[in-house]
């Protein structure tokens, strides 16, 4: 059956794709969807002077809120309807998922099944809301106070601005959600993830303008930018070579009599990545970095005070930055695996169906087992994940080159690109399959 199945992957052909009209469909239903959000970066909020803002932005692009503006996909420089992006949304995840592990009613919904997990989301959205709600206000109060020598950044601040400041943004955010979710159901892809990939990815070309103009004013060296490319295409080489890397745990199924035929007897195997929980650690530690510094940013930080002390000690670049970046990666690393994968369920799911490990007793043994391999997997995974988050991010900070080459940017780039691909290769498979079986009918009509 696999040497079947690896014979039909093999043969995924431009002709098998023209053929499969529900996966271009999806297709089509996904690129419209990145346009959209792409041309939403665009429309700026009412009531500010885009001059003013683009003249702060080029004064600290270096800074966190260049991180930030990355992840939004330039939005947050043009302080567009999509400011603020999906970053509420993914800290409404992180808390909701907190909850779960910790709160034992949130707990039982999650073992619900669809209908829990409906439930779940729906509060997560209640939490975006909430959550977009204080951002927006925070940041409309921010762009009030900003005034340069070209002059203020809102032409009329007060109640009015704000309260149009705080719809509009609150409203790109919750459309984004839901664009995102319509991407999931009827697209290829995460659609959270796909909208942030698709805002580095358009950011790519000018990161790339700006690395060869430092090259052409003698800020950079021309041997240093070939060597950052060659270690950029090697990062992404490794990103590669973990993400794919996995341990294959045998698992045997005795033989059993049901009449006169006997079944089982077969062995399969459950695969445990080696990084588990994928980009999403990285996601969610650089969300939680990007708020109190971001707001810090917004209110002129860099002076006394503390707003100025924030700035300072976990400003990007510093000791207590990298320090927290990787603390919190380390953490979300472990949180989000013990969530994804569970021990005890596995066990009992495979007692349940006559399933072993060889050499391991089933139920607690197994669980064990498990647990013992995973925890090793998650350690050398984690490790991978915080040396992808901050040696480039070291060479980002002492030698100024664009985010966009960092390790974070990468990761995701490269993560989103192969989870959309394996989706489509499914798509191409069941296809595949599809026609296989219609064939088998026909011919079996005909005998």
């Amino acid at each position: 059956m696999a040497s079947s199945a690896d014979q039909i992957a093999s043969n995924l052909n431009f002709g098998a794709f023209a053929k499969a009209k529900e996966l271009k469909k999806r297709l089509w239903f996904t690129l419209g969807a990145l346009i959209v959000y792409r041309l939403g970066t665009y429309i700026p909020i009412p009531g500010i002077d885009p001059v003013i803002i683009d003249d702060i932005f080029s004064q600290q692009s270096g800074g966190i809120l260049g991180v930030f503006d990355a992840f939004a996909g330039g939005a947050l420089s043009r302080m567009s309807i999509f400011a603020l992006n999906v970053i509420p949304y993914i800290s409404a995840a992180i808390i909701m998922q907190l909850m779960t592990a910790i709160s034992p009613s949130m707990e039982q919904l999650k073992k619900e099944g669809e209908s829990g997990r409906k439930k779940i989301n729906q509060y997560t959205r209640y939490l975006t809301v909430f959550l977009a709600v204080i951002q927006a206000y925070g940041l409309s109060a921010g762009l009030e106070g900003i005034s340069t020598s070209q002059g203020p950044a809102v032409a009329d601040p007060g109640l009015f601005f704000r309260a149009s400041t705080v719809i509009t943004i609150v409203g790109g955010t919750m459309f984004l959600m839901w664009l995102g979710e319509q991407i999931t159901a009827r697209g290829v892809g995460n659609g959270i993830s796909l909208i942030i990939f698709a805002g580095i990815v358009a950011n790519l070309p000018t990161a790339f303008a700006s690395t060869l103009e430092l090259g052409r004013t003698g800020a950079l060296s021309a041997l240093f930018i070939i060597g950052f490319l060659v270690f950029a295409v090697a990062v992404i080489m490794f990103i590669v070579f973990f993400e794919r890397a996995q341990r294959r745990i045998i698992v045997q199924y005795p033989k059993r009599q049901v009449g006169n035929r006997m079944f089982g007897g077969e062995s399969s195997h459950i695969p445990l990545k080696l990084n588990t929980s994928g980009v999403i650690p990285i996601i969610f530690a650089t969300s939680i970095l990007l708020t109190p510094v971001s707001i810090a940013g917004f209110s002129g930080g860099g002076g006394d005070g503390t707003l100025g002390l924030i700035t300072s000690l976990i400003g990007r670049g510093q000791p207590l930055f990298f320090l927290l970046f990787a603390a919190l990666i380390i953490f979300f690393s472990f949180f989000y695996t013990a969530i994804v994968f569970n021990p005890q369920e596995t066990a009992d799911n495979l007692k349940k169906n006559g399933g072993f490990v060889p050499g391991i007793r089933p139920g607690k043994n197994t669980a064990q087992f498990f647990d013992y391999v995973l925890t090793r997997l998650t350690v050398v995974g984690t490790a991978y994940l915080v040396v992808v988050a901050l040696l480039p991010e070291v060479l980002i900070t002492r030698f100024s080159v664009p985010f966009f080459f960092g390790g974070t940017s990468l990761l995701i780039v490269v993560v989103v690109s192969l989870d959309t691909v394996a989706q489509i290769q499914s798509h191409l498979l069941a296809h595949q399959y599809e026609g296989l079986i219609r064939k088998a009918k026909l011919k079996g009509r005909r005998g």
